[in-house]
C-alpha cells in the first residue's frame, strides 16, 4: 500500500521508545491507538503537554471561537438560557458544564456574568462525572478524538495502522488487512465506493458522546466542532478529512512530529445524534453556527449591537460578532449539535 507519508520525519526518543512500548514486537498500531498515544499520553500527548496551543500568536497552532474574547462566551450562554427557558426550565437551576476546556481557561472565562447557578470545567484527562440539572458544552472536543482509517481496494475495506520503522526513528503507513467485520456496518457500501476512496472514520467521538449522554444528568446538550453527515464523509472526501496543524499551518502530514502538532478530522453528526438519542436526548439538531447564535441569541446581539451603535466605526465586539456570524468566517465552516435531555430518560 502506497504510504503519504513516503520520508517518515525523525522522531523523538521520548516518543519512539514510547511507540515501541504500546506496538511491542508487532511494532505497529492501529491509527486509533497512534493518535491516542499522539495527543493524550499523560507525558507526551499533545494535549497533555504544557504548550501554547491555541490562539493567534504564530507559536500557537490553531485559534477558535474563544480565541475572539469573551463574546462569544456570553453568545453561547444566551442561547443556552434561551433553549432552557423555551423549554420551560430554569436556567438558574442548571449547572454549566465544559468538557475539554483548555488548561489557561473556558467559554466562560472572562464572562462577567452569566444566568447559570454555576459553573466548572472538565480538563482533558480529567473523569467526566455528570449529574442533576445541566448545560453540558464543548467546543472542538469531538474532531479531536482518535479516528480509525480505512481504504477501499479491489477487495474491499482494508485497514490503516501505522508502524515503526526498522531504524526506530521514523513512522509509516501499514496495511493491517481487511477491515474487521464489527466496523463494516459503519463504511460506505464497498459496492458504491470507488478503489483508492480513503475514509476515516470517527468512532471514539461517538462513543465519547453516547458515554457522556448516558450519565445521570438532564437538561442541554450544546456542542460547537465541525463535521459532515455519514453520506457526505462516504461519498464527497475521498482523501478522508483528517490532518494536522502546526503553527497556523495545515497539512497532510499525520505522522510528523507526534506530540507536537495538533491532529483533528470531521466528526459524523449522525453518530453523534444517534448517540444522544439512544440514551435520552430528545430530537438531536445539527445547524451551522451562524443559524444557531442568531436564532437562539438574537435578544443578546440587538442588545449588543445597541449598546455599540454609539462607538464610531466596526468596534472590536461588532468585529468579533461578524467573524462568528459570517458565513466566509467561522458561520458556516462551524455546527452545533444540541439535544434537550429531560428528566424523565435518566437512567
Amino acid at each position: 500500500m502506497a504510504s503519504s507519508n513516503p520520508t517518515p520525519a525523525p522522531l523523538s526518543p521520548a516518543f519512539a521508545a514510547a511507540f515501541a512500548r504500546a506496538s511491542g514486537p508487532a511494532r505497529t498500531l492501529r491509527f486509533d491507538a497512534f493518535m491516542a498515544l499522539a495527543l493524550y499520553d499523560p507525558q507526551l500527548g499533545y494535549y497533555r503537554r504544557d504548550q501554547l496551543r491555541v490562539g493567534r500568536h504564530r507559536t500557537a497552532d490553531f485559534y477558535t471561537a474563544t480565541s475572539i474574547g469573551p463574546l462569544f462566551g456570553e453568545l453561547v450562554a444566551a442561547a443556552s438560557a434561551h433553549l432552557l427557558a423555551a423549554a420551560g426550565l430554569d436556567p438558574a437551576a442548571h449547572t454549566f458544564v465544559e468538557i475539554g476546556a483548555e488548561p489557561t481557561g473556558g467559554v466562560l472565562s472572562g464572562v462577567a456574568t452569566h444566568p447559570f447557578a454555576a459553573s466548572r470545567t472538565v480538563r482533558v484527562g480529567q473523569t467526566i462525572t455528570l449529574n442533576g440539572p445541566c448545560v453540558i458544552f464543548s467546543n472542538e472536543l469531538f474532531d479531536a478524538q482518535p479516528l480509525r482509517r480505512f481504504r477501499r481496494d479491489a477487495s474491499g475495506w482494508r485497514e490503516i495502522g501505522v508502524r515503526l520503522c526498522d531504524d526506530g526513528i521514523g513512522l509509516s503507513e501499514t496495511d493491517l488487512g481487511p477491515a474487521p467485520s464489527d466496523v463494516l456496518d459503519r463504511l460506505p457500501p464497498p459496492e458504491l465506493t470507488p478503489e483508492g476512496y480513503q475514509f476515516d472514520a470517527p468512532l471514539a467521538a461517538a462513543t465519547l458522546a453516547a458515554a457522556i449522554a448516558a450519565q445521570p444528568w438532564h437538561g442541554l446538550f450544546v456542542a460547537f466542532d465541525y463535521g459532515k453527515t455519514f453520506a457526505e464523509l462516504g461519498h464527497s472526501h475521498p482523501a478522508g478529512t483528517a490532518r494536522a496543524y502546526f503553527q497556523h499551518t495545515q497539512s497532510n502530514a499525520l505522522l510528523d512530529r507526534p506530540g507536537e502538532q495538533d491532529l483533528t478530522a470531521h466528526v459524523c453528526w449522525d453518530w453523534l445524534a444517534n448517540a444522544l438519542a439512544a440514551h435520552g436526548c430528545a430530537a438531536p439538531t445539527v445547524v451551522s453556527q451562524e443559524s444557531f447564535i442568531v436564532h437562539h441569541a438574537d435578544d443578546f446581539i440587538s442588545e449588543a449591537l445597541t449598546r455599540e451603535s454609539s462607538r464610531p466605526g466596526i468596534s472590536p465586539r461588532k468585529q468579533a460578532l461578524m467573524h462568528l456570524l459570517h458565513p466566509g468566517q467561522m458561520g458556516q465552516k462551524f455546527q452545533v449539535l444540541h439535544a434537550l435531555k429531560p428528566i424523565s430518560h435518566i437512567t
